[in-house]
């Protein structure tokens, strides 16, 4: 059962081999992982919204979305069709050309940052030995459909939460990509599969690299969480100060771009942080010997959900910080600390202490 899906995907692709010249069947092949990506990326952006909200709920001792469908699961359908049927309105002072162009970098750099990850050992799209590498240089895309959203729109609320947006994520970019660049060290390998790999006779890097590995964690996650813009960092969006931040002038399906995509954006830290942490798609403690038809993807899914759901924890349970406490968290602790760190997993690698 666990080799079912590459069995599939062997058949499919030897029958359209079969019935088409050879360039345009690769072609076929491409539109058909492309639309199945599409799929996954709408379904996880639309379940996520309402996982949002059923944890809001849940924190706050509501009930949330439970009027459209069973328990409210087709919510969040209902609001996408909503969205769907919007006229999409700017204001006459917009630049038009950079105003219709910016949510297409926020969607499509968090799309092709999914076709990176190996959710199991047969599904994964785009399998390159500098995945980490190219991981962090497509999700830094996302931030200048952000800057071009906010000074593109003409309006002074949008353009603040366009300039919080490049000084935030300019920020913590820093320690995002230091705590990686810890477990890459511990790795020695920038192709995810093969992060994968090591952690298969070794155990989880989170155990294998000790102290090190665990801050490197604690940091990965709070600034990847600011990196998202999602609360206590949410000063891009701040409510009560910019109405709706850089997308105050947006609505229809383009607002609902950037809102989609901060959720993408959170799925895409989780994977990032479940591949370099908690053995990606690998089952804990070898029971997948015990239970082998549980498919390898699942587990990646239930380890993705678990950190996704304190990344919500964050959010419902800490106040918005102000910009100078913003800043001061990343330049006078974290980086100090991450600079740090990476210091000591190397003096542990050089003396050999892994697990």
């Amino acid at each position: 059962m666990m080799n079912l899906p590459l069995s599939i995907t062997k058949t499919i692709s030897n029958w359209i081999y079969s019935i088409m010249p050879e360039s345009a069947a690769t072609i076929t092949i491409w539109v058909l992982v492309a639309v199945a990506y599409l799929t996954l990326f709408a379904v996880a952006g639309l379940y996520l919204v309402l996982l949002e909200r059923k944890v809001a709920a849940w924190f706050q001792l509501r009930l949330g979305p439970n009027r459209v469908g069973p328990g409210g699961i087709f919510q969040t359908m209902a609001d996408a069709l909503k969205l769907v049927s919007k006229e999409l309105t700017s204001t006459d002072r917009v630049d038009k050309f950079l105003f219709n162009l910016a949510p297409y970098f926020v969607i499509v750099s968090s799309l092709i940052a999914i076709g990176v990850f190996p959710f199991s050992k047969q599904f994964q799209a785009f399998d390159i030995n500098i995945g980490v590498f190219f991981l962090i240089a497509v999700s830094s895309i996302g931030v200048i459909g952000i800057l071009l959203g906010g000074w593109a729109s003409n309006n002074k609320f949008a353009l603040i939460g366009a300039m919080r947006s490049g000084l935030q994520t300019i920020s913590y970019e820093l320690s995002v990509g230091m705590s990686i660049l810890t477990m890459v060290l511990l790795t020695g390998s920038l192709q995810l599969s093969e992060i994968i790999e090591v952690q298969r006779t070794g155990g989880w890097l989170i155990v294998q690299g000790h102290i090190p590995a665990i801050v490197a964690f604690m940091i990965f996650m709070i600034a990847g969480t600011a990196e998202t813009n999602r609360a206590p960092f949410d000063l891009v969006e701040a409510e009560s100060e910019l109405g709706a931040g850089f997308h105050t002038e947006y609505s229809g399906m383009k607002f609902a771009y950037f809102f989609l995509a901060e959720f993408i954006n959170m799925f895409i830290i989780a994977s990032i942080a479940v591949v370099l942490f908690f053995g990606g798609w690998l089952s804990p403690f070898g029971i997948t010997d015990h239970i082998a038809w549980f498919p390898e993807s699942v587990w990646f899914l239930i380890k993705v959900l678990i950190i996704i759901f304190v990344m919500m924890w964050f959010r419902w349970t800490f106040p918005r910080l102000r910009v100078d406490q913003l800043l001061t968290l990343e330049w006078k602790y974290l980086l100090p600390i991450n600079l740090v760190n990476i210091v000591i997993m190397a003096i542990v690698i050089w003396l050999n202490w892994i697990i």
